[in-house]
């Protein structure tokens, strides 16, 4: 793990515990090769201080996220823990694992590349095997984050459409002055907003849940 050891008995300590009603939200948080990945340590603050958050990085965006500033609480998972975990059958997968031990995942930054291959169904790293494996009853949120001429291209409005229909919510990105110097739509929507649309969400459907068993 690049942040934190695994606990022992790992494979228990992931998804086994109390009910999502009687303990904190469980919320998985990955980010894929986006410029907007350096403020993946902001955004883990801002949920760890509300829920439990497990962290999933893919190879391309540890370019941008400052590994040492993630929250001490936030285990920080990549491509070689998803390989160095498994040696035998009957030992755990981690895609797997943190799947069941989740009860919603935001993918923060979204890049072009990653959209395309939930769109179309490839598994080649730890995030994209984790969402092929999804159980979408839970939800999903992305927040993606590209140049503005990529998020106008033909094949974006198609790979935003496929989602749609899997269930995965969309946090639209924002206009502004981009990190590549273009102006236009395409920015990841600031941390913030990202926090407040998955926590308030959260807390309706638990409302909602609640009221619907009295």
């Amino acid at each position: 793990m690049a942040h934190s050891e695994p606990p022992a008995n790992s494979q228990i300590q992931l998804h086994q515990g109390s009910s999502s009603s009687s303990r904190k939200p469980r919320i998985l948080l990955a980010a894929s090769g986006s410029v907007a990945a350096i403020k993946f340590a902001t955004l883990c603050q801002c949920f760890s201080e509300w829920a439990e958050v497990r962290a999933v990085a893919t190879k391309a965006s540890l370019h941008f996220i400052d590994v040492k500033a993630l929250p001490r609480n936030v285990p920080l998972y990549t491509d070689e823990d998803e390989w160095a975990n498994w040696s035998k059958i009957g030992d755990y997968v981690l895609h797997i694992e943190l799947r069941k031990w989740a009860d919603m995942m935001v993918i923060a930054p979204l890049s072009a590349n990653t959209l395309g291959k939930m769109a179309g169904g490839l598994c080649d790293n730890l995030l994209t095997c984790i969402t092929r494996a999804w159980d979408y009853s839970k939800p999903m949120f992305v927040a993606p984050s590209m140049n503005t001429f990529m998020w106008k291209n033909s094949f974006t409005e198609r790979h935003l459409m496929e989602i749609d229909e899997m269930g995965i919510s969309l946090i639209p990105p924002v206009t502004k002055r981009l990190a590549c110097g273009d102006y236009g739509n395409g920015a990841m929507a600031e941390t913030s907003v990202i926090f407040s649309t998955v926590r308030i969400f959260f807390e309706r459907e638990q409302s909602r849940k609640a009221a619907n068993s009295s």
